[in-house]
């Protein structure tokens, strides 16, 4: 192994911190438009095993806090950063914030808008997952479908008399902290006529669902709609303090504007 020092890249580099589908729309759509300008690295957080493939590089895995992605920007000479995580990824958005302020570099969030309850919909409402469990145990509800991701699972432990269904991407290693459950595997986007078949197969009674916005996850929601299921949906977050942006086309005219 060589001791020689590093050396930063040539180009200047984009990173887009991934875990949306716009992200990887958004790194399509760079490398096309700033391909010979611009290095386009797109950071994954690693959580599925065989991620698809993303126009541009890709890296998978941590960064180590602020301080670490602070030390990746400059060792990598990333001039722009954009923060395309899912809405609910709080925690490397505030490193994103943190990291960028620290190293001077411009820093946009595209955050797709929240789904928008219809005339149809029963949605309860809730700020958190612990709300979501509760609102589940007031209404009686006896098989759910927890749909509302990995993390904030354990909140549903131990819930009286409540049998969860629950789809993975993924097949995991340890056991979900969940008394009573069934397990499916597939990766979206999602068809809402078959959702609807599943929901009927498995006799769910009430959907748990974030409020993610966007196309892949949508079907469930319109399912139980159809199905006059009710959700509790939990609240999507504020997005990062700083420039936002809704749709990848004003990410394409924020990063022509810095180069």
């Amino acid at each position: 192994m060589s001791d020689a020092p590093s050396r930063k890249p040539a180009k200047a580099t984009l990173l887009i911190l991934g875990g949306s589908a716009e992200a990887a729309t958004l790194a399509q759509a760079a490398v096309e438009r700033f391909g010979k300008s611009l290095r386009v690295v797109t950071s994954l957080a690693g959580r599925t095993a065989a991620p698809k493939k993303l126009a541009g590089e890709m890296r998978v895995g941590g960064f180590g806090g602020a301080a670490g992605l602070a030390g990746y920007l400059q060792a990598e000479n990333v001039q722009l950063v954009i923060d395309a995580l899912h809405p609910f990824a709080t925690t490397m958005a505030r490193h994103a914030v943190e990291a960028c302020a620290e190293s001077s570099v411009p820093r946009l969030a595209l955050r797709r808008a929240p789904w928008v309850r219809q005339a149809d919909d029963q949605w309860i409402e809730v700020p958190d997952a612990s709300a979501a469990a509760q609102a589940l145990i007031e209404r009686g509800v006896t098989r759910a479908f927890l749909a509302s991701g990995l993390k904030d699972m354990a909140a549903f432990d131990g819930l009286p008399n409540i049998w969860f269904l629950v789809r993975l991407v993924d097949p995991q290693t340890d056991p979900l902290p969940l008394e009573r459950h069934g397990l499916i595997f597939a990766r979206g986007p999602f068809d809402a006529a078959q959702d609807e078949l599943l929901l009927k197969r498995h006799g769910i009674e009430a959907v748990v669902s974030k409020n993610s916005g966007g196309k892949a996850s949508v079907a469930k929601i319109v399912a139980a709609r159809a199905l006059k299921i009710p959700v509790v949906m939990i609240a999507q977050p504020a997005p990062p303090p700083g420039e936002t942006v809704a749709a990848v086309p004003a990410a394409i005219a924020w990063i022509a504007r810095h180069l």
